[in-house]
Order: structure tokens, then C-alpha cells, then sequence
């Protein structure tokens, strides 16, 4: 039996596999107006296809708690009930295929504010409908301006729109919710003494620097379900003290371990790990399976359990990840783009049974018939 294609319970809630759809960012909403930030036709056809492929948990792009938490004016997001009557669409569309409907809750912090990826990505000034970054200290992102430096009040806020819109998206129906904590935005930049400089209860101490990020965790799941799983995603290294020549002091994995344990007794459930994000000059070495490490370290020295992402290509490679017990489960991004029935094609490649939509059994049956009329 495949290890991929086994079901993974968390709390009560089983999904059917360990293929999991990243949260990746579509930089599609309208930008301002009644409708901005609202999910469209795309984001639903988007989502329900990976969920109609297979992907046993299609979880959301990064999604505002509020404006000025967007990465860029056309991301979605989850402050007012417009945007929460169209996430529900989506979440039912998921839910019909048979996977988990998932949602990640963001901020970009000191990132936010820029144009379309496609576009080059450059600040969008606020007179041009953009607005100021926000970010535990006046530490700019390379190419950004200069964030404010949030107060106590505003980070009081913060936790207060983290936990608004925790609330909405149950009442749209998802099942998952999961906190971005990776990538340099805001609870990341929080975490990482590279980006943290301040010297109130926010900063400093290792315990000061968690303040704001489980402030977080504990809010969101004060509001969500005790049967019903809460995630968090982490950069585990910031990929400045794997360079000897960098003199920046910045986030490791022996610190991911630490905070794993630190999220297992806020109620997190499962640790979403990634890496990189918090400075554009990191150097990165990458390669197929090259953040897994990270998440195998976790695995290994902790009781959370962990996902593990980028650059997870093939069902063999995947299955040996679940198999060999680095990760609970893989999140697929790029690959789900290129592929949305990546998930049904791996389970026919590793011996399991492919979970197609029933209208497309006609397709699927014929095509197994000449496989093994090819054999014979």
C-alpha cells in the first residue's frame, strides 16, 4: 500500500491522502472597491480543480485579515462579508470532490504593497493605491520602503483581525485553517532577530520574539473548532547562518525545532515547513526535496507532526518523503499548476487508486483497458 495515498488524521477530521495543495497566490482580485479582495471565478475554477485531481487538502492562497495585510492590492482576502460569502462557494466546490477545504491566514508585514509578480513586483505607493508596510521594526525589505514600526495597541489589533477572520472562514465552510508564519511577512519577520529589533515585549528574548506570533496561534484557535485542526507555516532557517561569510544573525532549524514545541502546546496540529523569504539575498541551494530536511528534523525531534514542500516533483520522491517518515505529508505548489491531476497520476504510478470524479470514469476505465490490452 502507498504511504502517499493513506488517509492522515488530524483531530477528528481525516483527509483521504498526504497529497496537499501550497497555498500559492494568483495576484487575480479586483484591487479596490466593493470587490476587492474578493475570490472570482478563476480562484473557485482554480481551487476545485486541484480538489476534482485528487489533492486530498486544497488549501487557499495567503489570504489578508485585512487591507493593508495583502502582499499586493489584487490578493484575496477575509475582512468583510462579501469576500466571505464567495470563499464559501469555494470551500462547498472543494468539499464535493472529496478533499479537505483549507484557508491560510496572512499579513505581508514589511513586504506588502507590490505589484503583480509578472509585472516585476515593485512597491505600489500609496498614490497609486498601495499603502505603508507594517513590521515589528523600521527594517525595510530590500527594494521596499521603510515599514512603520507597529505599537503595542496595533499588534493587539493584529491578533484580533488574525482571529475575525479565523472566524469567517469557518463560516465558509473550511475545515483547516492555517497561519502564515514563513517567508518573511509579518509573523515570520516577527520571529527572526534579522528583522526584529525591538526592545519591548515584542523583541529581543526568544520568548519575546514568540510573543506576537502565539498570541496569534491562541486566538485562532480559541475561535476554531477543538475537532477541527489549526496549522502553521514557518520558514525553518532564514538561510543567513548557513553562509559563513553572512555576519546577520538570523532564524535556524534547531530554533523551528524549539518553536514546534512551543506551537504543539498552543493546539497547532501539524507544522507546515518551508524556508527562506526574509531576505532577497539569501543563498539558496535549490534542488529537488531541498527544504525536506528541515521538516525531517522536526519530525524527528519533536511529537508535531509536519509537511514538508518545495521542489517535490515525482510520486516516487513524494512517496519515499511519507514513507520513510520525514513528513506526514508533502505540499505541492508549481507542480499543481503544471499538473492538477498530479495526485491521480501518482496513485496509478504507485499502485493505488486513483479518486476520479465519477463523470470522468468513462475516460479513465478505457484508458486502463488499453493499458492492459497492451500487456497482453
Amino acid at each position: 500500500m502507498s504511504a502517499l495515498f493513506t488517509p492522515l488524521t488530524l483531530r477528528s477530521l481525516e483527509i483521504p491522502n498526504r497529497v496537499w495543495m501550497s497555498p500559492m497566490c494568483m495576484y487575480s482580485a479586483a484591487s479596490h472597491g466593493s470587490e476587492a479582495g474578493v475570490p472570482t471565478d478563476f480562484h473557485l475554477t482554480h481551487l476545485a480543480a486541484r480538489a476534482a485531481g485528487g489533492a486530498g487538502l486544497v488549501m487557499a492562497e495567503a489570504t489578508g485579515v485585512r487591507p493593508d495585510g495583502r502582499i499586493s492590492p489584487w490578493d484575496l482576502g477575509l475582512w468583510n462579508d462579501r469576500q466571505q460569502e464567495a470563499f464559501t462557494r469555494i470551500a462547498a466546490a472543494i468539499t464535493s470532490h472529496g478533499s479537505v477545504p483549507a484557508i491560510q491566514l496572512a499579513h505581508a508585514g514589511r513586504k506588502a504593497s507590490t505589484e503583480r509578480p509578472w509585472l516585476g513586483g515593485a512597491y505600489v505607493p500609496e498614490s497609486d493605491g498601495g499603502w505603508q508596510p507594517v513590521a515589528p521594526s523600521p527594517v525595510a525589505f530590500d527594494g521596499q520602503p521603510v515599514p512603520h514600526e507597529l505599537t503595542e495597541d496595533e499588534i493587539q489589533q493584529l491578533v484580533r483581525d488574525f482571529a475575525a477572520a479565523a472566524e469567517r472562514a469557518l463560516a465558509a465552510g473550511f475545515r483547516v485553517v492555517e497561519i502564515h508564519g514563513a517567508h518573511g511577512y509579518l509573523i515570520n519577520s516577527f520571529l527572526s532577530p534579522a528583522a526584529n529589533h525591538r526592545t519591548d515585549a515584542y523583541g529581543g528574548s526568544w520568548e519575546n520574539r514568540l510573543r506576537f506570533p502565539l498570541q496569534v496561534v491562541d486566538a485562532v484557535r480559541a475561535v476554531w473548532p477543538d475537532d477541527l485542526p489549526v496549522l502553521f507555516r514557518t520558514s525553518a532557517t532564514d538561510w543567513l547562518t548557513e553562509n559563513p561569510q553572512d555576519p546577520r544573525e538570523g532564524w535556524t532549524g534547531d530554533d523551528t525545532v524549539r518553536l514546534a514545541e512551543e506551537l504543539t502546546a498552543h493546539g497547532v496540529d501539524l507544522l507546515d515547513v518551508s524556508t527562506g523569504g526574509l531576505v532577497r539575498d539569501a543563498q539558496i541551494s535549490a534542488r529537488p526535496g531541498y527544504q525536506v530536511p528541515f521538516a525531517a528534523q522536526v519530525r524527528q525531534a519533536t511529537a508535531l507532526p509536519v509537511s514538508a514542500v518545495g521542489l517535490i516533483l515525482e510520486p516516487a520522491q513524494a512517496e519515499e518523503i511519507v514513507a520513510s517518515g520525514q513528513a506526514d505529508a508533502v505540499m505541492l505548489g508549481r507542480q499543481l499548476l503544471r499538473d492538477p491531476h498530479w495526485a491521480h497520476h501518482a496513485a496509478d504510478a504507485l499502485g493505488a487508486e486513483p479518486r476520479w470524479p465519477d463523470p470522468y470514469g468513462y475516460a479513465v476505465v478505457r484508458r486502463t483497458a488499453q493499458k492492459e490490452t497492451a500487456k497482453a
